[in-house]
């Protein structure tokens, strides 16, 4: 994404790109998923990626009726997955509100194996939930809803009355109801219920025990280690963990395969593929099964005098939409289990403590993704079981960002120090022309000082008849700024971008006088990408319409093609601290009388 803005950074303005982002990027969403729903077979993934992927950080928020229908066909869907049923109940009296199509058929039917005692009960709206368990059963579920978090209940064990059959009850509250999922028990596991508890239990704790096992330093041996333990863990094909970057596209860093399955390690994909309100509800439910991407969903039958729709966001077997079942055949990925990372945001005000300020504000760090190639069902205790893997993890996540900060910051603070030391020597053409200098300050491919109508120019860079046409165009359109920093002077509106090619999109620059500027340059994106999926075999061919990895990939490489890197909060603060110091510099040897390069004068 594009983000023009001023040089100097902080918490409150990166908070608001972040949410106007989030808001643009959903508009983006919801135009994708409309262009799906109205062509069908039709659609035309790549195309309609990249009609929508660029997305500007500083363009308002648009509103409208595409949008409002996708966000409430999100929140407000009536279809559930097949391999449960759902009763929704009104809290106070227990009766029942709506109802899975399929519930009456798995919680009421009779069994010839369980003696018939009076009427068998009748499952509709109205229906008191105690009617249709056994007593004990019964008796679990109210003193449940007694219970302030009754999440931390789940899973609760029933038996049906007229069947006998077990099930699992998955409890969540929402605004004046109690949503229950009910996930059926094979009868010879219910005797084992608290030991197959037990044992998935004592499964995450090896694998909990393996992350706490590793030393620090390595983000990549902490995410391979997690893809590896999970595999082992659930059994799934294919185990993957992504990581969303600060524009929002994911990458998968880490991943593990059963033998002869196509490798995924290194895609990148466009922000689309994980769309912002699907994040969101990662957030919110950390854990996240698809059983069969084919099986046909079932619907929930809600009180039509009810003054609400109920939303299903929380139930674990809300149905997919029909846009990602697509992506998940195309992939032949029949079945998928999903995990939330979720760290602090990097973005807190101060330093305080954890035991200081507990309710530190989160961020969607990534996903950890298992993918089968045929239908598997993964019972909720194991669920559960690796939804507590998954905070271990995110919490080790958590200490390599702050590690991988403090190292940036040291390197930074070390390189400031330096460069002052420059300075003194030679100012200002100490930080071009000594090492360290001023490529050494940031990550970037090449960096220029304009100083005094000369230019110094190092690493990959524009002309000089090209830096000159920057700066002017920057006095003539940011001259009330004192500088400028984007991933994209093409989406910043620098008439002369596309004449730059691959080799500079991004730039930071800064003013360090009335005419004297430094810069930053940094490359396409797409040089830094490697992916061994992307390249074909000989005679093979891709349909680049239809949603699968390989369109993601290079949809996302068109949307990228113009852009770099994005500059980072902590590297634009160490910009203008290098700005700050030079113009300090310049402001004492104007005091003094001196002349930019008259060393003498620093002597006295």
């Amino acid at each position: 994404m594009s983000s023009s803005r001023p040089s100097h950074s902080s918490t409150n303005s990166a908070r608001s790109r972040h949410s106007a982002r989030i808001i643009a990027q959903t508009t983006v969403d919801a135009k994708l998923h409309a262009d799906f729903e109205e062509s069908g077979s039709s659609f035309d993934y790549s195309s309609s990626v990249r009609v929508t992927g660029s997305v500007g950080g500083d363009q308002p928020p648009r509103s409208d009726s595409v949008t409002t229908t996708y966000l409430h066909h999100i929140q407000k869907g009536k279809l559930i997955q097949p391999f449960g049923c759902l009763l929704a109940l009104d809290e106070k009296t227990f009766k029942v509100i709506a109802y899975s199509e399929n519930a009456p058929e798995l919680l009421t039917m009779v069994s010839h194996a369980v003696p018939s005692v009076g009427e068998h009960p009748v499952l509709g709206i109205g229906t008191d939930i105690r009617t249709i368990f056994t007593a004990p059963s019964a008796s679990a579920l109210q003193k449940a809803m007694g219970f302030g978090d009754i999440s931390l209940l789940n899973p609760i064990l029933v038996h049906c009355k007229t069947s006998g059959k077990p099930f699992y009850a998955i409890v969540h509250r929402v605004t004046g109801s109690l949503i229950i999922d009910f996930e059926p028990v094979k009868p010879y596991e219910v005797p084992m219920t608290a030991a197959g508890a037990l044992q998935s239990y004592k499964l995450a704790a090896k694998a909990i025990t393996r992350l706490q096992s590793l030393s620090s330093g390595s983000m990549e041996r902490l995410c391979d280690t997690m893809v590896q333990e999970v595999f082992e863990l659930t059994g799934y094909d294919r185990v993957m963990a992504y990581k969303f970057h600060d524009d929002d596209h994911g990458e998968v860093v880490s991943e593990v395969t059963k033998p002869g399955m196509e490798p995924y390690l290194g895609l990148h994909y466009p922000a689309t593929d994980i769309p912002q309100a699907s994040r969101f509800l990662f957030m919110k439910n950390k854990v996240r099964m698809i059983v069969d991407c084919h099986a046909k969903h079932v619907k929930v039958l809600q009180d039509e005098k009810l003054p609400f729709d109920l939303t299903l966001c929380g139930s674990t077997l809300r149905a997919p939409h029909s846009c990602h079942l697509q992506y998940m055949e195309n992939m032949n990925s029949i079945a998928s289990l999903v995990m939330a990372v979720v760290v602090n945001d990097g973005d807190e005000d101060g330093d305080t403590p954890d035991s200081v300020n507990p309710q530190k504000r989160k961020r969607l760090w990534g996903l950890v993704v298992c993918h089968n190639t045929s239908p598997r069902f993964v019972p909720f205790p194991l669920r559960y079981a690796c939804e507590f893997l998954a905070q271990v993890f995110a919490i080790h996540v958590n200490k390599e960002l702050e590690l991988e900060n403090q190292i940036v910051e040291k390197n930074i603070l070390r390189t400031q120090t330096l460069l002052c030391d420059m300075l003194m020597r030679d100012a200002p053409l100490g930080i071009v022309t000594q090492s360290p200098n001023i490529m050494d300050l940031v990550k970037c491919d090449g960096a220029v000082l304009f100083y005094r109508n000369k230019i110094w120019r190092l690493g990959i860079t524009p002309s000089d008849l090209q830096l000159q046409d920057i700066a002017f165009w920057l006095s003539e359109y940011h001259m009330d700024s004192t500088g400028l920093s984007t991933d994209s002077l093409y989406d910043a509106g620098y008439p002369g971008a596309l004449a730059l090619g691959d080799v500079v999109c991004g730039m930071a620059a800064v003013r360090i006088s009335s005419k004297d500027m430094l810069f930053w340059f940094r490359s396409q994106t797409a040089a830094e990408i490697r992916w061994g999926g992307a390249k074909h075999e000989p005679g093979e061919k891709d349909d680049g319409r239809r949603m699968h990895p390989r369109s993601s990939f290079k949809a996302f490489l068109e949307i990228v093609k113009t852009r770099s890197l994005p500059w980072k909060d902590y590297e634009m603060d160490a910009i203008h601290s290098l700005q700050l110091i030079l113009r300090n510099t310049f402001k004492d040897n104007e005091n003094h009388g001196c002349g930019y390069q008259n060393n003498s004068c620093k002597a006295k």
